[in-house]
C-alpha cells in the first residue's frame, strides 16, 4: 500500500450523543483505527468538529444555546474536553495528538498559511496525529448558522488538505456516503457509489442531512468534495460510526461514496 497522506473529517453526530455527552465507543473505535493507519505508514489528519456539543454537555445546559457568546463559552470548555479523551485514547493506541486551532483567515492570508504548512509537516515528520479544529471561542463565522463559512468544519477540512497537498479527504458523516433521496426520510433510498462530477442534480439530492448539534449537512460536504477536487484531491464520504470502514475507504474499497472529479 502507497503511502498516502490523508485528511479525515468527523462530525459532531459521530462524537456526541444528541445532548448526553460525548460518545466514547464511536471515538475509541476512531481512536484505534487512525492509530492503526498511522502505523501502517500513513501521514494522518483529523479535522473535528463537536467543541461545542461537548461544552453543552459538560456544562449540563438543556441544550445548544442560541446566544453566541454562550456558544463561544461552551465550545472553550468543550474544546478542552474533547482534547483530554483524544489525548487520553490515542495514546491508549499508542499515538500522539496535537492541536491545532484555526480560524478563517489563518486559510486565507499567506504569510499565516505559510507558516501554518510548516507546522503541519513539522508535526507529521515527528510522527504527531495534528487535531484540528476552528477556534470557535474567537471566531463567530462558523458558529453563527446564517454566516456559516467553514460549515461544521467541512469545508475547512477541504482547505486544510489543499494546504497541506493531501492525497485523500475522508468526511465521516452520520450516514454511509450520499444517496439518491435522504435515507432518514426514504427507507429505499439508493447509495451513490461514485460521483464524477459535482453539478445541479447532484446538489438537489443533497438537503436534509442536518444533525442536532452539529452546523453541516450534506451540501456541505459536496462544497468540501469540489474544494478538494479543485486541487486534486479525491474525497470520501462514509459514516463515521463506522471506523473499520476506514480500511477500506483508504484502499479505495466499496465504501460510502467517492468523489473523483473529473477522471
Amino acid at each position: 500500500m502507497d503511502k498516502k497522506r490523508i485528511v479525515f473529517k468527523v462530525g459532531t453526530s459521530t462524537l456526541c450523543h444528541e445532548g448526553k455527552g460525548l460518545n466514547f465507543r464511536n471515538i475509541d473505535g476512531l481512536a484505534r483505527v487512525l492509530s492503526d493507519i498511522k502505523n501502517e505508514g500513513h501521514e494522518v489528519v483529523l479535522v473535528s468538529s463537536g467543541a461545542i456539543g461537548a461544552g453543552v454537555a459538560k456544562l449540563g445546559l438543556p441544550e445548544r444555546p442560541s446566544e453566541i457568546r454562550l456558544k463561544q463559552a461552551a465550545a472553550a470548555v468543550g474544546q478542552l474536553e474533547l482534547m483530554h479523551i483524544y489525548d487520553k485514547l490515542f495514546g491508549e493506541y499508542g499515538a500522539t495528538v496535537g492541536q491545532v486551532l484555526l480560524t478563517k483567515d489563518d486559510i486565507e492570508r499567506p504569510a499565516v498559511s505559510q507558516n501554518l504548512r510548516g507546522t503541519f509537516e513539522a508535526l507529521l515528520s515527528m510522527n504527531v496525529i495534528p487535531i484540528v479544529n476552528e477556534n470557535d471561542s474567537v471566531c463567530i463565522e462558523e458558529i453563527e448558522s446564517e454566516h456559516k463559512i467553514f460549515g461544521d468544519n467541512d469545508t475547512l477540512s477541504a482547505a486544510v488538505a489543499t494546504l497541506i497537498e493531501a492525497d485523500l479527504l475522508i468526511l465521516m458523516s452520520d450516514i454511509d456516503g450520499l444517496f439518491d433521496s435522504d435515507p432518514h426520510k426514504n427507507p429505499d433510498a439508493i447509495l451513490i457509489p461514485l460521483v464524477t462530477e459535482i453539478n445541479d442534480d447532484i446538489f438537489s439530492i443533497a438537503g436534509g442531512t442536518k444533525d442536532n448539534l452539529g452546523t453541516g449537512g450534506m451540501v456541505t460536504k459536496l462544497l468540501a468534495a469540489q474544494i478538494a477536487g479543485e486541487n486534486g484531491i479525491d474525497t470520501i464520504i462514509t459514516n463515521g460510526s463506522k471506523p473499520l470502514n476506514l480500511y477500506a475507504a483508504i484502499a479505495r474499497g466499496q465504501v460510502g461514496t467517492l468523489f473523483a472529479l473529473g477522471k
